[in-house]
């Protein structure tokens, strides 16, 4: 799967989290919010905001990224629900939010969003979550290509 050489992530998107890793197809971000195990696919494709811009093949591939990552963050992060979302009102640049909820988290049942302040990871927390995650991850990856 080709990403364009044109792509740029969104400036909104660099500041607001930490790249994991790439996908075949899309980045991997970590939104910069301790509060939520709260990640970003990007299709690396210049110039698209909604799925349905992608070819018939880079919508199968960010399919199959984002139930791999759902899939691999339900079994890393033991949540309750899965919240998968591709808004784009803030941040037009098609991105795909992977957020693990609890029954327990303080925005429960309602969407996380504009509900509270982000509070950024500190250097342990964030060493903890890659060191816990980018292993399992990086296993899949190595299966799957």
């Amino acid at each position: 799967m080709n990403a364009s050489n044109e792509f740029s992530l969104h400036p909104q998107l660099a500041k607001d989290s930490i790249e994991l890793v790439q996908l075949p197809l899309s980045t991997l971000l970590l939104c910069n919010d301790s509060t939520y195990p709260w990640f970003i696919l990007v299709p690396r494709v210049a110039d698209i905001n909604e799925i349905y811009q992608l070819d018939w093949q880079q919508q199968q591939q960010l399919l199959n990224e984002s139930s791999l990552l759902s899939e691999l963050l339900m079994q890393t992060f033991q949540g309750d629900k899965m919240n998968i979302a591709a808004l784009g009102n803030v941040v037009e640049q098609l991105h795909l939010h992977h957020v693990v909820r609890y029954k327990s988290d303080a925005c429960w049942p309602k969407p996380i969003w504009g509900q509270q302040p982000l509070v950024a990871y500190d250097e342990q927390s964030l060493q903890a979550l890659k060191e816990k995650l980018l292993p399992q991850l990086k296993a899949v990856l190595a299966t799957y290509r």
